[in-house]
């Protein structure tokens, strides 16, 4: 099994539907900047809304810690457009949503259900280089954990900014951390 963890990003092209636009996003975008990317299977669905609604709730606190969301389904730009506009849930979305009719985006990230033509629940942080640092995919009837994401985002940045520091378990910022050596091993 391969993993796409500490890997680059591969390049795409794609529109996103963002605060009333069609705008066009590309890996480019992603880079300079911490970001998740937020794979979903498809709009007008049950799980999906929960959790992009969960994720809307927690915006404002990603972009406080200077992170940016790309939320990613196989339905079209326009899709995106017609559910935000049909939906009180979907309205409260702020980050870009976008479109990947071809897939192309759900195979470079391995989340595609080619028999299906849908995304699976991937959820990816990426870093300022385009390095991916935290991999989570789920199957289409588990949903995701903003808040989570939050504490895993948090905990990739403290880790990226104190060399030589790892988080335990369920880590909070300010909690203490670790500095692996020989002297911990046997003793946690």
């Amino acid at each position: 099994m391969s993993t796409l963890i500490n890997s680059t990003i591969k390049p795409f092209k794609a529109t996103a539907f963002h605060k009333g636009e069609f705008v066009p996003v590309s890996d480019a975008d992603l880079k300079g900047k911490w970001s998740v990317v937020f794979f979903y299977p498809a709009d007008f669905t049950f799980v999906c809304p929960t959790e992009l609604g969960d994720l809307a709730d927690h915006y404002a606190k990603l972009q406080e810690m200077g992170v940016e969301v790309y939320s990613v389904s196989t339905d079209t730009h326009f899709t995106h457009k017609a559910w935000h506009d049909a939906s009180e849930t979907i309205k409260k979305i702020n980050f870009p949503m976008i479109g990947d009719p071809t897939g192309a985006i759900s195979r470079n990230f391995e989340v595609m259900i080619e028999e299906d033509g849908l995304a699976l629940r991937g959820t990816f942080v990426i870093d300022p280089e385009g390095v991916i640092k935290v991999s989570e995919v789920h199957d289409l009837g588990i949903g995701r954990s903003a808040k989570e994401l939050v504490r895993k985002i948090q905990a990739a940045q403290y880790v990226a900014s104190h060399d030589g520091e790892v988080c335990p378990a369920s880590w909070q910022p300010g909690e203490e951390t670790l500095s692996p050596s020989l002297d911990l091993v046997g003793k946690i």
